[in-house]
């Protein structure tokens, strides 16, 4: 059974940082004010940054360019469920072509698949599945694109993502 009030979870990935800094902090407090819950796809680099979350329910992953304390600390994947939902979460390193095909073999038990590496934001059905990528969170994009990450809704209607972008730092 599924709840009956809403649930957002915050997404993002690609922080590509060591420490967490001030202007890093203003957009996760800008971006996941509202999220109990937060769901980090990898490359974090460091730890030591998910600190800023405070004491919101984590679940992370490391990836290619975490450090070797970061890597010994969290999987390379996992699978949890948050309100009857199950959730496939990796990096995505080392997948190349067929990614959406190579995750859902994978994780083939999940409702939702969660995933980085790219930098390129999506958000989509693949049969049953709903897959997610944040994108990058600190807009490493080319031409100064905007940091991106995803909410993730439960309430009535089910399981549904969307992305956002981050306002631009002046």
């Amino acid at each position: 059974m599924h709840t009956d009030k809403s649930i957002t979870i915050g997404v993002l990935s690609d922080t590509h940082i060591s420490e967490a800094d001030r202007s890093f902090q203003a957009q996760v407090d800008y971006a996941f004010s509202s999220c109990d819950t937060i769901i980090h796809a990898g490359d974090l680099t460091n730890r030591a940054i998910l600190e800023v979350f405070g004491d919101k329910r984590i679940y992370a992953v490391h990836g290619n360019m975490c450090n070797s304390a970061t890597k010994n600390m969290l999987p390379d994947s996992r699978i949890f469920s948050i309100d009857d939902y199950t959730f496939g979460l990796y990096h995505g390193h080392g997948i190349g072509y067929g990614m959406e095909d190579a995750l859902v073999a994978r994780f083939s038990e999940a409702d939702c698949i969660i995933y980085g590496h790219t930098h390129q934001p999506l958000n989509h059905r693949f049969g049953s599945v709903l897959l997610v990528n944040p994108g990058s969170f600190r807009g490493t994009g080319r031409y100064g694109s905007p940091g991106t990450y995803a909410l993730l809704t439960i309430d009535t209607e089910g399981l549904s993502a969307a992305i956002h972008s981050l306002p631009q730092e002046s």
